[in-house]
């Protein structure tokens, strides 16, 4: 063969190997709430795949409509062997001569979660999948987070006037205008193709929540900011709790801070509005209140997940500095 030829060929081979890796990367490096599952098509097809779909991507609680928790990509191992992905989240299933479970770091790129599962026999892998998936999501829902963080961080709001009334320090993108201030209440909003996205943070007393009434409590709290603050212009119609739908409640920790996190759906009385909130009431007791930073969205023709995804990782920003 032609030595000129040969050269030609070898690159060309080289360039197209190339341009696979990096659209395997580009695809995957930036979406948000995505994992790739590195799996072969055998196994993907049968109990072990089902599996997979069924915690990975089972409904997100709170929301009006079913959306997956995280959106999957599978690729075939034969596919994965000697490329990367540039996906923050992949789960690589195999079967092997051993049972293994191992969560490695940033194994083919920074700021990257691999979780490794391989056992003798479909049975084993069901197992260790059962065993590990809650561990698995925890981690990989706190890379996003802090993931979404960053990109949210590149042009921030001038939040001087909520450290002054709350003294808090809180990173918010300058999307977000205020909207409405009061004397233990902010609210600010950003407009999006059909709709918005709102964060509301304001102060009430510590006692204000009891620990054995906790759900009817918050849900009468922001039922009366509601009613205050949050009206339609058409009608004034105001924004009250869905009362169809029980909210999803659970108690979480923050730092030191004990936290009631509260997620449902909220409407507004004599009018067609609605969507998802997600309610956060901090127990701050060395101030003896209670501070609540809720993240709430209108957008009747999208879906609703990475919105309300977003409005959680920006409150997570939160910083309550020692007293």
């Amino acid at each position: 063969m032609n030595k000129t030829l040969f050269l030609f060929l070898l690159v060309s081979v080289l360039v197209s190997c190339q341009k696979k890796t990096d659209t395997l990367n580009q695809e995957n490096a930036s979406d948000i709430n995505t994992i790739s599952v590195i799996i072969d098509d055998q196994l993907w097809n049968s109990e072990v795949g089902d599996s997979i779909r069924n915690k990975f991507a089972s409904p997100v609680l709170g929301l009006p409509q079913e959306e997956p928790l995280f959106t999957i990509k599978q690729f075939p191992l034969k596919l994965f062997e000697g490329f990367s992905t540039g996906s923050r989240n992949m789960i690589i299933v195999k079967k092997n001569d051993k049972n293994l479970f191992q969560i490695k770091a940033n194994e083919f790129a920074e700021t990257q979660n691999s979780f490794h599962i391989s056992g003798k026999s479909t049975n084993e892998i069901l197992f260790l999948l059962e065993k590990h998936f809650a561990e698995i999501i925890k981690r990989m829902r706190e890379t996003e987070i802090k993931a979404n963080q960053l990109i949210l961080s590149d042009s921030l709001q001038n939040t001087d006037k909520i450290k002054k009334k709350f003294n808090v320090d809180l990173s918010i993108p300058i999307e977000y205008d205020y909207v409405r201030r009061r004397k233990n209440f902010i609210w600010l909003k950003k407009e999006i193709t059909s709709g918005n996205t709102s964060i509301l943070i304001y102060q009430i007393p510590y006692n204000s929540i009891r620990d054995k009434n906790a759900v009817n409590d918050i849900v009468k709290v922001r039922d009366s900011i509601g009613k205050l603050y949050i009206h339609a212009k058409n009608n004034n119609a105001k924004m009250m709790t869905e009362e169809a739908y029980f909210p999803y409640f659970s108690k979480i920790k923050w730092n030191e801070y004990d936290v009631y996190e509260t997620k449902g759906t909220w409407e507004m009385n004599n009018d067609f509005m609605s969507g998802p909130f997600v309610n956060y009431a901090i127990k701050d007791k060395a101030n003896n209140r209670i501070l609540v930073l809720e993240g709430f969205c209108y957008a009747p023709s999208k879906e609703k997940r990475d919105l309300m995804f977003e409005l959680e990782s920006i409150i997570k920003t939160i910083r309550i500095p020692k007293k």
